[in-house]
């Protein structure tokens, strides 16, 4: 292009300090407030049963062992078990107080006086497919536009794009899309000289030079996409609460196409809905971010949760990845309430569609979320809010201890004299002896933790009717059936490859192998035999080793089904992304059977734009 787009209205600055950790901070604009009494109640009801079982467990467990005390290896065993054992019946718990909490006949709302609020959409981009995202700006734009409404709109779409050809496609995009928007509907657009901080940079750069003309900002992904009246609802929500600083929309997954996403988006909308209701009534005021579809007070935000740098061992400062979890704990800590609104219905975002898609993304997350660990004894924070960050490191690390336990449990084989240990050292004194871990009680073990990941599933299903879903939704009772015990059995069979992968994350963030925050890609890719082969190999390598110990009578049967997925990993993740009809059959979706408007619109707007945009040059994505 001949020239760079810049599209904004008039500067409005707003001083967006960065905070210190090493000092409390209260905002003196934050109101003072009492939290809710039945908050406390909720969090003993959340846990309370996952200790106490955990507790059970354990108690149960160490009677297994030699009077003379419990030896190293046993303690290791018996650590690993329960702080497993833990995680799993906390997920259960918060599901059962989901359904303690929709069948509950809801409060209504005190009907405060809305007041009217200024809030800027703020789409941040880094080398998107230009017409699809801005056919989901205009989506939303001309719901918000159809509503009306007191509040005042604008979209921002914020570009950090490297590509100087994707960027001229974007603002080509841009320019061909204000000519087809209604009088009236706001739409701006800025790129970036550098994008320095990535998206925490490209958020904290308009706030700090528009923000200060806007009430509120509701952040949004290049994929999200939300209908007019969840937009509405949570500026109403705001409005009326003005202790609140954040308020998190449930977003839920669509457009899945290939067998991997349709059942990460099947599991979203049928067991998610429960444990995100749980999870907003312990949670209470002190919620979390998850970086999009969230709506948020601009003023508060420029207080509170400007980032400053990280220094790492070496001396180097580095930025916060995971930015999302920080700034909700800064801004609780300064004294603004963060909330989950899971019952605001209409919040959306994509899912990627492979499974290696999903390993790439989970290889970011897995960074910043371990870098959070590092924050965990600064000053000034809520007890909740470092939970909220300690529990998003935990779901890494926990993979690397179910892979030891699986290391350890294939170890102890199928008893006493059948333990590959107790061949290692057969009459070592050194050695400590391995317990004597009969076949039952070791087959007792693995039912239990089956029952307890399986569980949140049945509960999720026995709530969805309190949510005021049908079965019939989903193309009817048995068709719903098919979808679940599908949804089932995939999960099983990818779970211990995920498992491998995430332990595989943990270990490249902490040698330093992950490098940077690379952009998502949004569309999958399509990966050769070499490459899967290359990704999976120690799933591959291990599956077999697993399957060999099986065969020979060392290793317990009970292991099979993980032996097999692992051994399998290669052909299971070129599955993932197969997209035929099949997928749709064993696995159906709600969608499928009433498709929500806006996602038709989105797309009728997305292929008017790309339509307008084919005279003036082929378009490549990038990848």
């Amino acid at each position: 292009m001949s020239h760079e787009l810049h599209i904004m209205p008039p500067e409005a600055p707003l001083r967006m300090p960065a905070q210190d950790f090493r000092a409390g901070f209260r905002d003196a604009d934050a109101p003072a407030r009492e939290a809710p009494r039945m908050v406390a109640w909720w969090r003993v009801l959340v846990f309370s049963p996952a200790m106490a079982a955990t507790l059970a467990l354990v108690w149960i467990m160490q009677d297994w062992f030699s009077d003379e005390g419990i030896s190293v290896i046993e303690g290791v065993l018996l650590t690993l078990i329960s702080f497993n054992f833990f995680w799993i019946t906390f997920t259960v718990s918060t599901v059962l107080l989901g359904m303690i909490s929709l069948s509950r006949q809801a409060r209504p709302e005190r009907k405060t006086r809305s007041q009217p609020l200024r809030v800027a959409l703020l789409m941040p981009v880094y080398n998107e497919v230009p017409w699809y995202v801005l056919g989901n700006a205009r989506s939303m734009l001309e719901e918000l536009r159809a509503r009306g409404g007191q509040h005042h709109y604008a979209m921002f779409i914020l570009s950090d794009t490297r590509d100087d050809a994707i960027a001229a496609q974007e603002q080509a995009s841009v320019e061909a899309l204000r000519t087809t928007l209604a009088p009236g509907l706001e739409l701006y657009y800025r790129r970036r000289e550098q994008n320095t901080d990535r998206k925490v940079g490209n958020i904290a750069d308009w706030v700090s030079r528009w923000g200060g003309a806007w009430d509120a900002m509701l952040v949004l992904d290049a994929d999200s996409l939300m209908t007019g009246r969840a937009i509405a609802r949570l500026t109403d929500a705001l409005s009326r609460d003005p202790g609140a600083g954040l308020i998190q929309s449930y977003p839920q997954l669509i457009g899945a196409q290939s067998v991997f996403a349709r059942m990460q988006q099947f599991a979203n909308g049928v067991y998610g809905v429960s444990f995100a209701e749980g999870l907003a009534r312990w949670c209470g005021q002190e919620g979390n971010y998850w970086g999009h579809n969230a709506i948020i007070r601009t003023a508060a935000f420029a207080n509170c949760a400007g980032l400053p740098r990280l220094r790492a061992l070496n001396g180097q400062e580095r930025l916060i990845m995971s930015h999302d979890f920080v700034e909700a704990g800064l801004l609780r800590r300064a004294g603004w309430s963060v909330r989950f609104l899971p019952r605001i219905r209409g919040s959306y975002e994509e899912t990627p569609p492979t499974l290696i898609d999903h390993v790439l993304r989970d290889r970011r997350w897995c960074q910043g979320n371990l870098q959070h660990l590092k924050l965990l004894g600064s000053r000034g924070f809520r007890p909740i809010s470092r939970f909220h960050m300690f529990h998003g490191a935990v779901g890494y690390l926990l993979s690397p201890l179910w892979f030891a336990l699986l290391v350890m449990w294939a170890l102890i084989g199928q008893g006493k004299d059948a333990s590959v240990l107790h061949y290692f050292s057969p009459d070592n004194p050194l050695f400590p002896q391995w317990p004597e871990m009969t076949e039952g009680r070791h087959v007792l073990i693995i039912l239990v933790m089956y029952a307890m990941l399986l569980a949140p599933k049945l509960l999720g299903i026995a709530a969805l009717p309190l949510s005021g879903a049908r079965y019939a939704d989903f193309g009817g009772g048995w068709r719903f059936a098919l979808s679940f015990l599908s949804e089932v059995v995939l999960s099983i069979l990818y779970a211990p490859i995920l498992m491998v992968q995430q332990m595989i994350a943990v270990f490249r963030t902490a040698l330093g192998l992950q490098k940077g925050w690379s952009p998502q890609t949004r569309d999958g890719g399509r990966y050769g035999l070499g490459t899967l082969m290359l990704c999976h190999a120690l799933e591959t390598v291990s599956g077999l080793v697993l399957s060999v110990g099986i065969l020979a009578g060392l290793v317990s049967i009970w292991l099979a089904p993980i032996a097999i997925s692992l051994a399998l990993a290669v052909p299971l993740s070129a599955l993932s992304g197969v997209s035929a009809g099949s997928a749709r059959r064993l696995l159906g979706m709600r969608e499928d059977f009433s498709e929500p408007a806006i996602t038709r619109s989105a797309r009728a707007y997305r292929s008017e734009l790309r339509a307008l945009l084919e005279g003036k040059g082929k378009f490549t994505p990038a990848e």
